[in-house]
């Protein structure tokens, strides 16, 4: 009896491990800890680096445990041209899908200008440049959130957003 109950015990102790490391593996968005000890405190990009505000980040990761992180960079030096559409990066391990377009795993800069949402290559070259939304519903908007949206995720700037979908 007693050996019964101690297999029982370690039976329901691996089910409940089991259960944890699925709950780690499955898709979600990071907490505020796991996008600090995981974004860059600088991004290079078209020439120099800025410095990344270490209070506008945010990530997820999918079911597979690949990683996006987005934040938001101090673009002050950087010509006005550039300044004006980029604003942040995006780094993910995964292909990201958008509504009108997808990115292979890379480091990006991103900005959302004119009711667009545009990505560029670290040389600040364009690579996909689609139509962003606006979320009138959100009460207190901040400079950046990222949100689980059914089987995506939103990428806010203020009440602006696109949708990104994981692979």
């Amino acid at each position: 009896m007693k050996r019964n109950l101690v297999g029982l015990r370690s039976a329901i102790g691996l089910i409940v491990l089991a259960g944890l490391g699925l709950t780690q593996a499955s898709a979600q968005v990071l907490t505020a800890d796991q996008v600090k000890k995981a974004a860059p405190n600088s991004f290079f990009f078209s020439g120099q680096s800025g410095a990344v505000q270490a209070r506008n980040l945010g990530g997820f990761k999918n079911s597979a445990g690949k990683l996006t992180l987005a934040g938001l960079v101090d673009t002050a030096g950087y010509a006005t041209a550039i300044a004006e559409k980029y604003q942040g990066f995006l780094i993910t391990e995964t292909k990201l899908g958008f509504e009108g377009g997808s990115l292979d795993p890379g480091a990006y800069g991103f900005g959302f200008k004119n009711g667009k949402f545009v990505v560029m290559n670290v040389a600040g070259t364009d690579v996909i440049s689609i139509a962003s939304q606006s979320d009138e519903k959100v009460k207190h908007p901040v400079p950046l959130k990222v949100e689980k949206d059914g089987d995506g995720y939103r990428l806010y700037a203020g009440r602006k957003y696109v949708v990104v979908k994981p692979d």
